[in-house]
């Protein structure tokens, strides 16, 4: 049985070790927090992203740690999931890998090559600089992201339409190949090229997806304003195979934690290369500006004695995640300007909204039954 290993087993990584574990690998997995490595050992982790419990009940050569000298002596290849947060000038915080490296770097110089493998969104060069810090202590350092959203994590890792490989040398993308054939349900393009080209190709994937959503919204509120029916006309226009009706229609616009920070992210390595990327600054203004419409039809085209029921909040169904959520700020914009607005959500989502905003809303708690619906 091959050996792998994940460090960063939050929900993503610990999605990726079980996908790895339930394809035929024997996986080691890292994380910092005791209490919850714990858990998953017992196997009574509680997680509201779909599949896992079962996955983690089932999984048989899946342990967890908080030793990361286990993961390098179980594997010699480490793939790093950690979080990279987003810095104020839209760049990324390479912070927690820049940790990992440095336990890394202090367990002196491998015997064999070990191969650093990031998965994590980071800043374009970022893993040649990785390969440069620990030249000489038997690591390569490769990036390869995982494109997933949360809520259907563990289906994406199964069925991706594209397996980005940035390769450190030719044998590792080989290897990764190889695992990715050997996860995969589907048969995804396997698209190899160095570390610095697929940084830049995973973040300027997701920045393609904020034109198209920006696009959609700004074609159908001229269309709502004109008094023509948007939902047909971007339907007509998404036919043409040139452009297609994925991530063409006509709603709120884009948020949660990959799509805004991918484009303002872009944005922040051009300007460190003093190029110009003119269309992800008008996408990020585009989605302020449909938001701006949205409220603006509301207001006046609502009564403000009718009370406003709002089913979803999260930036998309089936998630908890409130980050950038157009809806989200929806609800605020109109509850602000004085209506009564109700949000009915599971209890989860109402209690993380209630931290944040108290009582500016009204809040109903969705049953079980509308709760697996959504």
């Amino acid at each position: 049985m091959e050996k792998v290993s994940v460090i960063g087993i939050g929900k993503l990584g610990l999605c990726f070790a079980l996908t790895l574990e339930k394809s035929g690998y024997n996986v080691v997995g890292v994380d910092i927090v005791e209490d919850y490595v714990k858990s998953i050992n017992d196997k009574r982790l509680v997680t509201s992203e779909p599949g896992v419990r079962e996955h983690l009940r089932a999984s048989k050569n899946f342990r967890a740690t908080v030793d990361i000298r286990e993961a390098v002596e179980h594997s010699d290849i480490l793939f790093v999931v950690v979080a990279t947060p987003s810095l104020s000038n839209g760049g990324y915080d390479h912070s927690q890998i820049d940790s990992v490296v440095e336990k890394l770097s202090s367990s002196g110089r491998q015997a064999r090559t070990k191969h650093l493998i990031i998965c994590a969104t980071v800043m374009p060069g970022y893993t040649d600089k990785i390969t440069e810090r620990l030249k000489g202590e038997g690591f390569v350092a490769s990036y390869n992201p995982e494109f997933i959203a949360q809520g259907s994590i563990l289906r994406d890792q199964q069925s991706p339409d594209l397996v980005l490989i940035g390769e450190g040398n030719e044998n590792i993308g080989d290897t990764l190949e190889n695992i990715y054939n050997n996860i995969c349900v589907n048969s995804p393009s396997i698209k190899r090229m160095s570390p610095l080209s697929a940084e830049i190709c995973k973040i300027s994937l997701n920045c393609f997806l904020t034109t198209k959503i920006a696009f959609a919204n700004m074609i159908g509120d001229l269309a709502v304003t004109a008094g023509a029916q948007a939902d047909k006309v971007l339907e007509a226009i998404g036919t043409d195979t040139r452009v297609g009706n994925k991530c063409l229609r006509y709603g709120f616009g884009y948020g949660g934690p990959c799509l805004p920070r991918d484009n303002r992210a872009l944005m922040a390595y051009a300007e460190e290369k003093d190029v110009k990327v003119p269309i992800s600054v008008a996408s990020d203004e585009s989605n302020f500006l449909h938001l701006k419409f949205q409220v603006e039809k509301f207001l006046k085209d609502t009564d403000k004695e009718e009370d406003v029921i709002i089913e979803q909040v999260t930036y998309k169904p089936g998630t908890v995640i409130l980050e950038e959520s157009q809806e989200l700020k929806f609800a605020v914009e109109i509850a602000e300007k004085g209506y009564k607005v109700i949000i009915r959500e599971s209890k989860e989502v109402i209690d993380n909204v209630r931290s944040l905003y108290g009582d500016l809303f009204e809040y109903q708690v969705r049953d079980r039954q509308h709760q697996h619906a959504a």
